[in-house]
């Protein structure tokens, strides 16, 4: 960020008075800027034991299967925000559920919620996706998966439905730090 928002001045990274973070604050109005993590919210869809994937169709990770996620909008609940996002990537209707797994990606600035989900009808591939397919779960190209949040989310997904339990689990990956 070079620029203030509110007057267009220039902005100076530095700890505002009151702050333990460095911040963009504008050197004439004194607004701080705030640059905070992202959601990513999305679900794992599920008809008939099988799980819905989709094939990206845009970068980061053209080519990858995800499940169906994306940046949660103002104005959304997270189950909201993950009912559009499968709706917009593989042309489904779901009945969201329980979230089921919070992901820190801090070297990205993220925290993705992840959601059990019931898949409702067809689906098809949306402008964000090459292709959406249903898996049984010995079928899911595990080398070919887009992130480590989406892998995470499916094994922690599949191991609480084999051991017919619903848990929440959490995990961080971070990697500018050392494992």
């Amino acid at each position: 960020m070079n620029f203030c928002s509110e007057c267009g001045d220039r902005v100076e990274l530095r700890v505002p008075d009151g702050d333990s973070f460095p911040r963009h604050v504008c050197t004439r109005c004194g607004k701080v800027h705030y640059i905070n993590p992202l959601i990513v919210v999305g679900c794992v869809p599920e008809a008939d034991g099988k799980i819905l994937l989709c094939r990206r169709a845009i970068e980061p990770r053209y080519g990858y299967w995800t499940i169906p996620a994306g940046f949660m909008e103002n104005g959304e609940t997270m189950a909201e925000g993950a009912a559009r996002e499968t709706m917009e990537e593989a042309m489904a209707r779901v009945e969201v559920s329980d979230l089921f797994a919070v992901v820190d990606v801090i070297h990205a600035r993220q925290v993705h919620m992840m959601f059990r989900a019931r898949l409702l009808g067809g689906f098809g591939a949306g402008a964000e996706s090459l292709e959406v397919r249903l898996f049984e779960p010995d079928e899911i190209p595990w080398g070919d998966i887009a992130f480590q949040s989406v892998r995470f989310a499916l094994e922690k997904y599949l191991e609480d439905r084999a051991a017919g339990v619903e848990r929440l689990h959490t995990v961080t990956i971070d990697r500018t730090r050392p494992a």
